[in-house]
């Protein structure tokens, strides 16, 4: 990934300091709660709860049929739509989802702020449920899992095109949102998105992947992508371009 070049003349290669290591586990605060939470919430499925306990976790989960007026009211109906991406259904769909968001999340977390970022988190989660129960609107089975807000994530990496800036000592997207048609005209960005849609519609339709049980709900990836994709520039307020690229006012 190209970073922006300072115009200032570069030192002599034996004049520089040795670059400084990048800590493996130099990720956001923002993004470590999540992770934290999500980790959390699993172990307490998994090792803790017993059958009758996990049904306070049940209530955390996104069931469609719940929101077509099937049944009563319940509080939980203004919860689950946020509560969902916290859980996850077995190991594999946790590790999976954690390694995208320290890659995906970390960089964008570092450009939004952690406010911003946690808004943009609940606001593609709640774009990944709106389409799936648009879709299957009296489908029983709960829905789990932060991959719809992860995919939000990807949505708004490809706005920058994949373009990162490390000289804050941390990676970051750099450079203004790019317009939708020239996200459309980079090749490296055209072709991770159409990868990222046969996967998707691949491992839902088909109903495979490797280590995890149950259906892959490729409908939430999409609504969460579509969502961070367009709507990245509701939360990306506070960006400005660093002075050296700033056009000239004479």
């Amino acid at each position: 990934m190209n970073e922006p070049q300072n115009p200032s003349q570069p030192e002599p290669a034996e004049a520089m300091p040795p670059p400084a290591r990048e800590p493996v586990f130099n990720l956001p605060p923002i993004v470590l709660a999540v992770i934290g939470i999500c980790a959390i919430v699993y172990l307490l499925q998994q090792y803790v709860l017993n059958d009758a306990q996990q049904m306070m976790l049940y209530d955390g989960a996104f069931i469609p049929v719940l929101y077509t007026g099937q049944y009563g009211f319940d509080w939980f109906l203004f919860t689950r739509p946020f509560t969902y991406a916290f859980m996850h259904g077995g190991f594999a769909h946790i590790a999976i989802n954690m390694v995208w968001l320290a890659a995906f999340g970390s960089p964008l977390a570092n450009r939004l702020g952690a406010l911003r970022f946690a808004l943009f988190f609940a606001a593609t989660g709640l774009a990944s449920v709106a389409l799936f129960w648009a879709m299957h609107p009296y489908g029983e089975a709960p829905l789990v899992g932060a991959s719809g807000a992860i995919s939000g994530m990807m949505g708004a990496a490809a706005r920058f095109g994949f373009h990162t800036d490390r000289s804050a000592g941390k990676a970051a997207f750099a450079g203004p949102v790019l317009p939708v048609a020239i996200v459309l005209r980079s090749r490296g960005v055209v072709i991770f998105l159409a990868m990222w849609m046969i996967i998707n519609l691949a491992t839902g339709l088909l109903g495979f992947a490797p280590g995890v049980d149950g259906q892959i709900a490729w409908e939430a990836h999409i609504g969460g992508f579509v969502a961070g994709f367009f709507g990245l520039r509701w939360f990306d307020r506070g960006w400005q371009a660093p002075e050296w690229e700033a056009p000239d006012h004479t």
